[in-house]
């Protein structure tokens, strides 16, 4: 049952002060005891993969509630790079856009993610969750699915939580090297353009950013909001100069602002080369250091990514809810209405360094660890679009041609302290408590984008040239600048106490959790405005045709042409958020009759939020009234106080165990979602918009699994899920005037319900010197989502499938370990079936994203003891990104096949 507060100024006013202060406080959430050791490389010749998922299915059989586990060994076998794409192996689990894990067939908004146990704030900018592909399994020791809740976790839970823990400190010296290489088959060529002297770090320099001049310019031109047309820079020159500096002067002013901003983004296209990668791992343990008891030790790792994607894409609209019945073709308009074909080359450079410190003493041990993780993009791309209706074709004689390049940097700092702690003092004897401090910052930069749009001439089908006249109006060159930056600390503590009877064990634990959480997002644009009767003859080849992004790098070429530069400001497209949280809870594991195990409890949370949308250009405070208004303030914030419930049951054997599992949860609306702030979503390519009225959707998740443990090691499980969910959050999308937009809006139920299997087994032990083992998982799953008739707006379907669910996933892998232990091979397949991305509209189906086939292989030599020499084949049948409505295609994009060897050496 859900308490909503009333309404309290005071709360309010604490998060408007938090919007606008960097405040910090204590801040973490409560969670399960961590087992700080690590999980040990098992190298026993022809075990290696029984071995090292021994010591994780252990721990699987001994957590109270249902979970999936994943250890270091595992993740290398499978030759996955990043959490992301080795969580896709994980039983239920499908990845979306090689970042965002669904659990379950549930979408991004339903699944958690913690770092040892802490909230963690994402980095990009438009998706609360945070990339996984962030996270590379160098510095990951196991990750944790925990799919039934617990009340020692975030009541924020729907699919499933996926708890990251990272190496701890290790039992010796250790210091390893990798170096690797692969080609992808798209990688031939590509685009580039010039960038900066950083860029290989994954930073710019300052050759994209925005100009301080332009930055003054925007405080000192204002009308009501920032603006550097002539008409106002002539007003306010001529009252601050006390006469009128004439039309003349005022065009100089803005050209000089024209002339400040980047203008170098024309396009080559040339070979691109290899990616590599290196990583270093060093670490060490000092017993009786400086005569010290306990053991002191360190682990820091560093590594290093550049990497190179190019693809062609298609995207196209239906022509009509018939065309399937046509004989479709991507090269004419026999179904679509208008079609876009783009060639896109992204570069990526990945850095991360970690360093963690460890002391264990007794029964107490204390760990700090610093990460920075880094991930940048930089995107150049080639548009040509086509929509006959509006005489933009080959055949009418002219297409829309448009040139994006964009460079993002994302980065992530966390600083985080834990401690564990077994106490023997007096009448604390036996109970133990952990702790942890998490601050963390997330970052996102696009410092500089500019993206090109004009018009290509053809003549019988023949290229002729690409140009631009002022009376076709639009955003020829449009520079877009973003600021985002994401504060989270939060700390927590558990205690807990076992109490032993004759034929009964009790664990009684409780603990709490508080988060503090601020987000600050700013963005800018400014547009080229070309007089209606300028006409631009911008290149007479489709070669030269590269380089119009560079149309303007030189000034004559400014001073000669009827633009002026406008600042293109809404009145909110900024917004400022914060976020508070303070939690505790209370538990019990009960153990009775050796073969019972009953767990549950409660947990108590008070959610505060408060997300405003306002526009940092804007300096009449009438333009924001409606934003800021007391209303607005009250509609945007969100307070509620509640209790969480859960329970658990497990009968146990020596051969399998059979558990159930209850827990009550929700999922509360992100702050991008409440903020009115349009953004696109680069998922579905749609304008989307927040909603200020969102509510909170609550769950009820049951579990039941059976798990067999056989004598030979060989394991099976199955279990069965369902859950009922009370005003899910969906995007819904409308249509006008051909544009379509997402918004976010309540559903009235839905519902999702399915079995999945799990198994390893051994196929013989003894075939071609080595033995053979077969792992796999499977998820079969259905559900329903439902929205009310006044909201259907465009919209076809009331009724059908949650966004984003696919009704089957399957992970399956072939392994073979050689007796001699120097080589291992796995082959793994991965496939999901088909999921909406985005809702039908104007009796037009949903667009389904097609089942992607994915067929991997792993092969590992190991010449000496210290050394690994390992040869990955990815995406082996090639299938591309594929998606249909009513049938027929309506987007794709080429996945690469990618081949790869690494080399490692460990001292």
């Amino acid at each position: 049952m859900k308490h909503q507060k009333q309404f309290k100024t005071n709360l309010i006013t604490l998060s408007l002060l938090s919007l606008f202060s960097s405040f910090h406080s204590f801040a973490d959430q409560a969670q399960e005891i961590i087992n700080e050791e690590a999980i040990e490389e098992v190298v026993a010749t022809g075990t290696r993969l029984k071995g090292s998922a021994s010591a994780v299915i252990d721990e699987r059989k001994n957590q109270a509630f249902v979970a999936d586990i994943m250890g270091s060994e595992q993740i290398s076998r499978t030759g996955d790079s990043d959490a992301a794409s080795a969580l896709r192996r994980v039983t239920g689990l499908s990845l979306v856009n090689d970042k965002f894990i669904y659990v379950r067939g549930l979408g991004e908004r339903y699944s958690s993610v913690r770092l040892n146990g802490a909230v963690v704030p994402s980095p990009d900018l438009t998706r609360n969750v945070i990339p996984l592909d962030i996270f590379p399994s160098s510095i990951i020791e196991s990750l944790v699915v925990q799919k039934a809740y617990s009340p020692n976790m975030p009541a924020a839970f729907g699919g499933g939580d996926v708890n990251i823990r990272t190496k701890s400190i290790p039992n010796d010296t250790l210091f390893k090297v990798e170096i690797g290489a692969s080609y992808k088959d798209t990688n031939d060529e590509g685009y580039t353009y010039n960038g900066g002297s950083d860029d290989w770090l994954g930073k710019d320099d300052g050759t994209r950013a925005l100009p301080g001049s332009v930055k003054t310019a925007l405080n000192t031109y204002i009308n009501g909001l920032s603006d550097i047309s002539y008409r106002n820079i002539r007003d306010v020159e001529s009252r601050r100069q006390g006469a009128d500096i004439g039309q003349a002067a005022a065009i100089d002013l803005n050209k000089s602002l024209a002339k400040a901003l980047p203008r170098d983004f024309g396009l080559e296209k040339e070979s691109l080369n290899p990616d590599a990668g290196i990583k270093a791992v060093y670490g060490d343990r000092f017993d009786n250091l400086f005569g010290l008891d306990g053991s002191f030790g360190f682990l820091a790792s560093v590594a290093y990514e550049n990497e190179w994607s190019n693809a062609e894409k298609f995207s196209a609209v239906l022509s009509s809810v018939d065309a399937s019945e046509s004989s479709c073709s991507q090269d004419d308009f026999t179904c679509y209405s208008a079609t876009e074909k783009e060639v896109s080359t992204k570069h990526n450079i990945k850095l991360n360094s970690s360093l963690n410190l460890g002391y264990k003493i007794g029964g107490h041990d204390l760990t700090a660890t610093y990460m920075m993780l880094r991930d940048s993009e930089d995107e150049a791309s080639v548009a040509l679009y086509q929509e006959p209706s509006k005489s933009l074709s080959i055949d009418a004689g002219q297409l829309q041609r448009s040139h994006l390049t964009s460079f993002e940097e994302r980065e992530l700092e966390i600083l985080q302290l834990r401690g564990m702690h077994n106490l023997d003092w007096g009448f604390l004897e036996g109970v133990g408590v952990d702790w942890q401090y998490t601050d963390s910052t997330a970052t996102t930069s696009i410092p500089g984008e500019l993206k090109v749009t004009v018009r290509d001439e053809y003549l019988d089908g023949k290229y002729q040239r690409t140009f631009y006249n002022g009376s076709l109006g639009g955003n020829p060159y449009l520079y877009r600048f973003v600021e985002l930056e994401d504060d989270v600390e939060n700390w927590g503590v558990n205690v807990n106490k076992v109490f032993y009877f004759d034929n009964a064990e009790v664990e009684i634990a409780g603990g709490g959790y508080f988060v503090e959480k601020t987000r600050d997002y700013r963005t800018d644009f400014f547009n080229y405005r070309f007089n209606q009767t300028q006409s631009l003859d911008l290149a007479q080849s489709e070669e030269e045709a590269l380089s119009i992004g560079s149309f303007f790098a030189n000034d004559a070429v400014v001073d000669s042409t009827d633009v002026e530069l406008l600042f293109q400001e809404p009145t909110a497209d900024d917004y400022l958020a914060a976020q508070m949280i303070d939690a505790y809870y209370g538990s019990f594991d009960v153990t009775f009759a050796q073969d019972w195990r009953l767990s549950g409890g409660v947990r108590y949370e008070d959610f505060r939020q408060v997300a405003l949308a306002f526009s940092r250009s804007a300096f009449d405070p009438a333009l924001l009234a409606d934003k800021l208004s007391a209303d607005a303030i009250e509609q945007a914030s969100v307070m509620e106080d509640e209790y969480f419930t859960s329970l658990s049951m497990t009968y146990s054997q020596q051969s399998y165990q059979v558990r159930f599992g209850y827990g009550n949860t929700v999922v509360r609306p992100d702050l991008r979602e409440l903020s009115p702030v349009q953004f696109q979503d680069p998922l579905t390519g749609y304008r989307t918009l927040g909603n200020p009225f969102l509510e909170s959707s609550y769950l009820d998740n049951f579990d039941a699994r059976i798990e067999f443990y056989m004598d030979n090691g060989d394991n099976y499980s199955v279990g069965a899920f369902y859950k009922d969910i009370d005003k899910p959050i969906e995007a819904l999308l409308t249509e006008s005037d051909g544009r379509f937009t997402l918004q976010f809006d309540n559903a009235e139920t839905a519902y999702v319900y399915g079995i999945e299997a799990e198994w390893l087994t051994e196929l013989h032990s003894d075939l071609l010197g080595g033995a053979f083992f077969t792992s796999g998982n499977i998820t079969l799953s259905d559900s329903e989502v439902e929205i009310a008739e006044e909201q259907r707006g465009d919209l076809t379907n009331l009724k059908r499938r949650m966004t984003g669910h696919s009704k089957y996933v399957a992970n399956l892998q072939l392994n073979y370990d050689s007796h001699d232990g120097m080589h291992q091979a796995s082959v793994i397949y991965n496939v999901f079936g088909d999921r909406i991305l985005a809702a039908g509209v104007n009796n037009f189906d949903d667009a389904y994203e097609q089942p992607l086939n994915s067929l991997d292989m792993v092969y590992s030599y190991y010449p000496t003891f210290n050394t690994t020499i390992t040869l990955k084949v990815k995406n082996m049948l090639g299938q591309n990104f594929e998606v249909e409505q009513n049938d027929v295609l309506i987007r794709s994009q080429e996945t690469p096949r990618e081949l790869s060897v690494s080399f490692s050496y460990e001292f």
